[in-house]
């Protein structure tokens, strides 16, 4: 796999420094919408990340005061009423393993949702691992107001555990915005910022992510997907496997030295 910081990314903008990796979605003409090519680059960047210890957290954002409209109109839905079944299936099986992707690479993901994020958008900012917001950020789930099921690039089990089931449903039946004083509310946004400080805000989010001991985040991570499918004592015993794991690992030693000579701990992901 190629290092991220060597990716010549072409169909989105991709920055690597000091161990985050900003991925932004950047035709803000359309308000950023998805192409079949920007789908493939988002999940293959994604899986090299599962190969790529330089890298320790992600961002991912829009430009031009949007986050994502979904997928292109003209490059994507209306090319789909061409194809047969077999051909359909290909393109929500790619369109699932952009979520699979993000869902299974180790590091964490800082989503930065201003304006838009509509279908596809909003799954991307759903499936990250935290999302920040603006007030006049608008999430919405809109498959049904295209004749689709709410059920699409697994929204029906994430976004109930992320709002509740009942909130889901609601955004899931009706299709309608969700505000970002609302969505902080109901839990879907972590903070709220103006729109001139939210690439500041989870750029710092992710440094400080970044900072830490990586190979106990991407542990973190990995039993917070596992546990869904878990029973309480099932959880228990996993993270005691999870956790004498990481207690193998040098940071955790740099950890006690730190505090044994009264320092801060400077991780190194080993």
């Amino acid at each position: 796999m190629i290092p991220l910081a060597d990716y010549r990314a072409q169909h989105v903008r991709l920055e690597v420094a000091g161990g985050v990796a900003t991925i932004t979605l950047d035709r803000p003409e359309r308000k950023n919408p998805l192409t079949f090519e920007s789908y493939a680059e988002l999940t293959a960047m994604f899986r090299a990340a599962a190969q790529d210890d330089a890298v320790r957290a992600f961002v991912v954002a829009g430009s031009g005061g949007n986050f994502c409209s979904g997928g292109d109109v003209h490059e994507i839905i209306g090319p789909l009423l061409d194809r047969d079944t077999k051909g359909l299936m290909q393109f929500t099986a790619m369109t699932g393993d952009l979520v699979k992707a993000m869902r299974g690479c180790p590091q964490p993901i800082v989503a930065a949702v201003d304006g838009i994020a509509a279908g596809a958008g909003a799954i991307i900012a759903m499936a990250s691992d935290m999302r920040l917001g603006t007030a006049r950020a608008k999430v919405a789930f809109l498959f049904n107001r295209v004749g689709l099921a709410g059920c699409d690039m697994g929204a029906c089990a994430i976004l109930p555990r992320l709002i509740g089931q009942g909130r889901a449903s609601e955004l899931l039946f009706t299709g309608r915005s969700l505000g970002g004083e609302e969505g902080l509310a109901w839990g879907f946004f972590n903070t709220l910022h103006a729109p001139e400080g939210l690439a500041g805000a989870a750029t710092s989010l992710a440094r400080q992510i970044a900072e830490g001991p990586g190979f106990a985040h991407a542990m973190t991570k990995r039993m917070l997907a596992m546990e869904w499918a878990m029973s309480v004592e099932q959880a228990i015993e996993a993270e005691a496997v999870a956790q004498a794991l990481c207690m193998t690992t040098q940071d955790f030693r740099r950890a006690y030295d730190a505090f044994v000579a009264k320092q801060r701990p400077v991780f190194r992901g080993d």
